[in-house]
């Protein structure tokens, strides 16, 4: 079987909280037989929003040589593409449409991070029902600017305050959210690194999937790694999550184009850990 899956969500210690080399993250995406992964640091945001977890202008730079460099070295064996995630509020537009012009990206990642200090400090006013509007108004925002490719890990706000989620009574903002992301095209991501945090299932979890598939809203797999050893993770479980609210096709973004991939010969492709 040849290797189709790639991971497009991938991170470097450029963010300051990720640890490991690309070689180390490519080394586990062959392993785990990938076709490939895509590079998506934080964006760098001179405003100075959550300044301690993305990289400085400054080293924007060394960020693309860091990706072409790794992309040289496995050439033949994986494809290494060159992506970022980049924080989105409706102010930040137009620093992102110049920032997106200063390389040739594969693939551009957008992220509404809910459950940031920053976010929280700025959006929550007590009552948790209308910061969660807020944050899916964000997200339907960031699809309608056109910005991305695909947003995401989209019910991330339900870690902002953990305590009090409760999918059901949000549900009409992400319908409403969902109604306003579907007719932009845009795509949206399943997180598998959601396995691993305080509410444990996957960003976003299979009500969320559900209304993501009525409306026949495209779908990404990350793993968010930012250790090597999560490139690829959990992917078995991602596709079959997938499978079973009625997904047949994922895809990954090349040069901002959509691939499709059928999702049976995703999960035939991929070596069992």
């Amino acid at each position: 079987m040849n290797r189709i899956v790639y991971d497009s969500h991938i991170h470097t210690p450029l963010c300051n909280h990720a640890v490991g080399s690309i070689d180390e993250y490519a080394s586990t995406a062959e392993r785990r037989d990938l076709k490939g992964i895509i590079i998506t640091c934080h964006n760098p945001i001179p405003t100075g929003w959550s300044p301690s977890t993305r990289m400085k202008m400054d080293q924007f730079g060394a960020y693309l040589s860091l990706v072409q460099d790794a992309r040289d070295r496995w050439a033949g064996r994986l494809d290494i593409l060159l992506g970022l995630e980049s924080d989105y509020l409706p102010e930040m537009e137009g620093w992102l449409t110049e920032l997106h012009t200063k390389a040739p990206f594969h693939y551009i990642l957008g992220s509404v991070h809910a459950h940031i200090p920053d976010y929280i400090d700025r959006f929550y006013q007590g009552d948790v029902r209308e910061f969660e509007r807020i944050y899916f108004d964000h997200l339907a925002s960031a699809a309608e600017s056109g910005l991305f490719h695909a947003l995401a890990h989209p019910d991330v706000v339900k870690l902002a305050i953990p305590e009090s989620w409760d999918i059901q009574k949000s549900m009409d903002s992400i319908k409403r959210s969902l109604d306003r992301i579907a007719k932009t095209g845009a795509a949206l991501e399943l997180n598998t690194s959601g396995l691993n945090k305080i509410i444990p299932e996957m960003n976003p979890g299979i009500e969320f999937l559900n209304e993501m598939k009525i409306r026949g809203i495209p779908v990404v797999v990350g793993s968010d790694a930012h250790d090597p050893s999560r490139a690829g993770a959990d992917f078995q479980e991602a596709f079959q999550l997938l499978l079973d609210v009625g997904y047949t096709t994922i895809h990954h973004f090349i040069n901002g184009k959509k691939c499709g991939v059928s999702i049976q010969e995703a999960i035939q492709s991929l070596r069992q850990d």
